[in-house]
């Protein structure tokens, strides 16, 4: 499904996104081209386990909004499919330091520590 993604970029700064129909959906990249693959893995990290993923309006309802006006807008297809709608529980051995270093980081980038994991197997599965 094709959203409007929002991006902006500021000097020396990486390019910044988010998405108005998908609250709290942020992303960034160094590289333009590289957004959609960040924003399809920012929207499989946010939605990790929702029971509902907001449809996609289009750009003109956005494009003149006061809060959009110093940028510009990319149509991204986000694979709604590869979004996990259910959460499966599972049971793993962690030692309890690295367990403390990844609630630290998580609850410091406002993620959950499955929403942590998740995005942490996800990046070092594209690699």
């Amino acid at each position: 499904m094709l959203y409007p993604l929002y991006v902006w970029k500021d000097s020396n700064s990486a390019y910044g996104a988010s998405f108005p129909d998908l609250p709290g959906v942020f992303t960034a990249a160094d590289e333009l081209n590289d957004l959609p693959a960040k924003a399809q893995e920012a929207a499989e990290t946010m939605y990790e386990g929702e029971a509902h993923i907001p449809e996609a309006s289009s750009i003109e309802k956005w494009k003149d909004t006061a809060d959009y006006a110093d940028g510009y807008w990319m149509l991204v297809n986000i694979d709604r499919s590869k979004i996990n709608t259910k959460p499966v529980r599972l049971n793993i051995s962690l030692p309890e330091s690295l367990l403390r270093d990844i609630d630290a980081f998580a609850k410091s980038h406002q993620m959950t520590r499955s929403g942590f994991l998740a995005q942490a197997a996800l990046k070092a599965m594209a690699q």
